[in-house]
């Protein structure tokens, strides 16, 4: 499985993503800058986390029109994967490449803590490698995490299984307690309709390796590199 990831202007995460995707697939991926036009020929496009042109407009505004967004869509469009984490989910709301939109967190404080989550549907090349309802806990750190969508967006999500992680708490309970942001349906993460675009709040490249206290997030991009596509 080949792949890339974008960097942009306050990205901060890209380095944790590069490192995680590696890791798993044993091929260092390709760092596009965000002016680039094209992307190379990969399986697997990550948007990684950071605050984007200081999050200005709205977190992932800006970043959505940025030149290799084009290349981004064209790439989803063509059945490819597409990962965005954080600021990365921001932009894919943005670009339309998933439904809803993410707004301040409902504290209006930034939030930095780890999340417990529920794997609410395993099919998808991101989330193969888990159980439907398996806890795992990956860690947040953001000011605009809210997800938000109308009543019949949100139908749609959980009529066709598209909602991917739960905030939930150690009773398995999506109560506001558990949620960091206020997301509706306590939402953590979304898929596309053909599964194959996945945005998350929450940051598994964080937890993808013993050194940094946790693998819960390795298993991602584990089964990422089992189901999609080898380019090569």
């Amino acid at each position: 499985m080949r792949a890339a990831y974008v960097v942009f202007p306050g990205s901060n995460c890209d380095r944790d993503v590069a490192v995680a995707l590696e890791r798993a697939t044993g091929r260092r991926p390709h760092a596009v800058w965000h002016k680039d036009t094209e992307l190379p020929d990969v399986d697997l496009v990550a948007l990684p986390g950071g605050f984007t042109y200081g999050d200005y407009l709205r977190a992932g505004a800006i970043a959505a029109h940025a030149p290799i967004m084009r290349a981004v869509r064209e790439h989803a469009r063509k059945g490819r994967a597409v990962l965005g984490i954080c600021n990365g989910f921001q932009m894919l709301t943005e670009s339309r490449l998933l439904p809803g939109a993410l707004m301040a967190n409902a504290s209006l404080r930034f939030v930095c803590a780890d999340t417990r989550l529920r794997v609410e549907a395993t099919d998808s090349p991101f989330t193969a490698g888990y159980a439907r309802g398996q806890h795992v806990v990956f860690p947040v750190a953001h000011g605009d995490g809210n997800y938000v969508i109308d009543d019949d967006g949100l139908k749609r999500l959980e009529d066709d299984n598209r909602v991917a992680f739960r905030y939930v708490d150690a009773h398995d309970r999506p109560c506001a307690a558990a949620n960091p942001n206020g997301s509706v349906g306590n939402i953590a993460g979304v898929l596309s309709a053909n599964r194959r675009v996945l945005g998350l709040m929450p940051h598994p490249e964080r937890l993808a390796d013993p050194a940094l206290g946790g693998t819960d997030g390795a298993r991602l991009f584990e089964a990422a590199t089992e189901n999609l596509l080898d380019a090569a």
